[in-house]
């Protein structure tokens, strides 16, 4: 049943919130990589990823072969790909608590030449919520030598209640995002 939860809500986490909430991305690298020598790749499974369906395996993989081809690389599936790339993808969930103050009138003080201690009324309120988080993690390795060379996390808290074509713009943003210093920067110097 958890399972069922999960594939969804990966979708949702690449829709992203309707609010100001940025993807948190990273990356690293193999800094001896010559990654303007890869110009091909292929999908590879991640053994202990957790499987995704078919539908949300797809959008991934069709939002990361759009940036990777604005990169210059290409898409194959031959075993002589210059890189192997896998994703694996997991939702988490945290609780929010939001407070409500109801308060008016005033407290106690100098008022018109005198102190006053009397004040108004005030009722504190709160509410509790779950907030989804989404995370997909993105690993391209060298098959010649079985080493990671690249990986970039984007993780953002999800909106449940997005409609499918949001959820497809915001997925392509948030690989565009993940993947902006692909390949790395190169030092000079």
């Amino acid at each position: 049943m958890k399972r069922l939860l999960v594939l969804p809500l990966l979708v949702l986490f690449l829709a992203g919130a309707t609010n100001a909430l940025a993807q948190d991305v990273r990356y690293n690298f193999a800094k001896e990589t010559n990654f303007a020598g890869f110009k091909t790749y292929k999908w590879v499974p991640i053994k202990s990823a957790q499987p995704l369906s078919d539908l949300v395996d797809n959008q991934i993989k069709s939002a990361v072969d759009a940036e990777l081809g604005k990169k210059g690389l290409t898409k194959t599936d031959a075993d002589t790909a210059d890189l192997y790339v896998g994703y694996q993808a997991a939702v988490s969930t945290e609780k929010q608590y939001t407070s409500f103050d109801t308060g008016y009138g005033y407290g106690p003080g100098w008022y018109g030449g005198g102190w006053y201690g009397g004040g108004g009324m005030s009722t504190t309120t709160g509410s509790t919520s779950t907030i989804y988080i989404g995370q997909l993690a993105l690993d391209m390795y060298m098959p010649a030598q079985k080493a990671l060379v690249w990986r970039g996390t984007a993780s953002k808290t999800l909106d449940t209640k997005a409609k499918p074509e949001k959820q497809q713009k915001n997925l392509a943003k948030a690989v565009a995002k993940l993947l902006k210093n692909y390949p790395p920067p190169v030092k000079k110097g």
